[in-house]
């Protein structure tokens, strides 16, 4: 466990917000049960801090839970604070900021406490897709409480202090050994997803908040501004036609480095992050077959096949930018979906609701191949399609319905088995249907993809398409809404 001393429910807020703005709301509230001797407890602000403040200068609501009265357990008027918060903010249109350091609802006041957190479960389905909902563990966030935070847009916890869980964990049945480890950060980060962002301590945390809240809208009418561009927009690329790294890609196409990735730690061949491209904040999905180090070495490996977790993964993704209208860039370098099991139990249902995303999404939309893209998976990834709104290739990807070689082996199957020389006609063979069927040039004599684009001029092509979509509109069928 981390030794530095953990900064109070005060501290957090002042750390985050902009020096001097904090303004504070309900700061007389206290508990009004008189069960169980409630009166002769002492809750000051009923041990959550509420009010409202700036990051650069625009204006956020934020509450911390305070540990120090009652635990920072939920009760009637603490969530109440909450809701209020939440009331200004959807009115103001300003994003909420909640900071979590809490022992669960509070038992002494039972249901006028779940009735409080009833109401601001509602609440928060309300301001979903309205204002974004940024969610910081510092220490406990359980039972009910965990549900604010998977409510929220973004969870953000710390690598030793934070622990995120419904069930404690010694309520588990603990068939796999994992209930002492499970509510931990790196937990939720690594295995569950459910930790989009694990810091080294608070101090990372809070910086870390900080950026991404600069980086996003602040509510689904605010129009994404050009932020001033320090970097060269027709600035060349490396080569990366080969390597499977595509956060690579990301990195280099991005402003002076301007890259933040979500949900890193989570099924890692699929990467969703915002970028700038010449100011302008951009989603982006990308398929992965392997991670470098620092020495360009692979350290791990994916075998390019789209997972049940990496589909849940882009589609809450996407969804996300396109409540804000914030563009959408897919790398695509995808062969088909895992060929396990446990991930044809849910494959179906979880790439139709990806393609359902993609679809539906009315926000830019670019495609980028950067490898080799096939079948029903190619389509998934947010291809023409379905919907983009333009597509790219580099000259060294492939699209089409499966590989070339695997294509004229089903094709020209009696001609291989009577031939002398098999390799030498299947290669000869799949070199044609490769021009024929796979490459980007033939895609894009059939009008399937825009323009087979050289890897260095990739910032520039994306730039300029993201400038020429800047404006878009998207007419939708009038409906309720959809099923997926």
């Amino acid at each position: 466990m981390s030794q530095v001393k953990a900064m109070s429910a005060v501290e957090r807020i002042e750390s985050l917000l902009d020096a001097g703005s904090f303004i504070e709301i309900g700061a007389s509230v206290h508990a009004r049960n008189t069960d169980f001797n409630m009166p002769e407890k002492q809750t000051p602000a009923d041990g959550v801090i509420t009010g409202y403040g700036t990051i650069d200068s625009n204006l956020v609501y934020v509450f911390s839970q305070d540990p120090s009265v009652m635990g920072g357990a939920i009760g009637e008027m603490h969530a109440r604070k909450i809701e209020k918060i939440y009331e200004l903010a959807l009115k103001m249109g300003a994003p909420v900021i909640g900071m979590y350091d809490c022992a669960g609802l509070r038992l002494q006041e039972a249901t006028d406490a779940l009735d409080a957190l009833g109401r601001l479960y509602r609440q928060q389905t309300a301001a979903s897709g309205v204002i974004p909902q940024y969610a910081a563990v510092f220490g406990q966030c359980g039972g009910g409480t965990a549900l604010l935070a998977a409510l929220s847009d973004f969870t953000f916890m710390v690598k030793d202090t934070s622990a995120l869980f419904v069930n404690a964990p010694n309520t588990l049945d603990d068939s796999c050994g994992a209930a002492e480890r499970y509510a931990g950060a790196e937990f939720q980060g690594r295995e569950t997803g459910n930790a989009d962002f694990v810091c080294e301590n608070e101090e990372t945390l809070l910086a870390q908040l900080r950026e991404l809240v600069l980086m996003l809208p602040f509510n689904q009418e605010d129009v994404l501004d050009y932020d001033v561009c320090e970097d060269d927009l027709n600035r060349k690329i490396a080569d990366y036609s080969g390597t499977g790294d595509v956060a690579q890609v990301l990195k280099d196409i991005t402003d002076v480095g301007r890259y933040v990735e979500v949900t890193a730690g989570y099924t890692r061949e699929m990467v969703t992050a915002f970028v700038k491209l010449n100011g302008l904040t951009v989603g982006a999905v990308a398929n992965r077959t392997e991670i470098l180090d620092e020495n360009g070495e692979a350290a791990e490996s994916f075998n390019g096949k789209l997972t049940t977790e990496g589909l849940q993964k882009a589609a809450d993704f996407i969804r996300f930018c396109d409540a804000f209208s914030i563009p959408v860039l897919s790398l695509v370098s995808a062969t088909g979906f895992d060929t396990t099991v446990a991930n044809e139990k849910s494959v179906a249902r979880e790439a139709a609701r990806l393609i359902h995303t993609f679809a539906d999404a009315s926000a830019p939309k670019v495609t980028l191949l950067t490898g080799e893209a096939y079948g029903s998976a190619y389509l998934t990834m947010n291809s023409g399609h379905i919907g983009a709104d333009l597509v790219y290739a580099w000259p060294t990807a492939s699209v089409g319905m499966m590989p070339a070689e695997n294509a004229v082996k089903i094709i020209y199957n009696d001609e291989i088995d009577a031939s002398d020389d098999a390799q030498g006609l299947i290669a000869e063979k799949a070199a044609a249907y490769a021009a024929l069927q796979t490459s980007p040039e033939s895609a894009a004599g059939r009008g399937y993809v825009d323009a087979v684009i050289e890897p260095e001029s990739t910032r520039q092509h994306l730039i300029a398409a993201f400038e020429m979509l800047y404006s878009k509109r998207a007419v939708r069928p009038s409906k309720k809404h959809s099923t997926l």
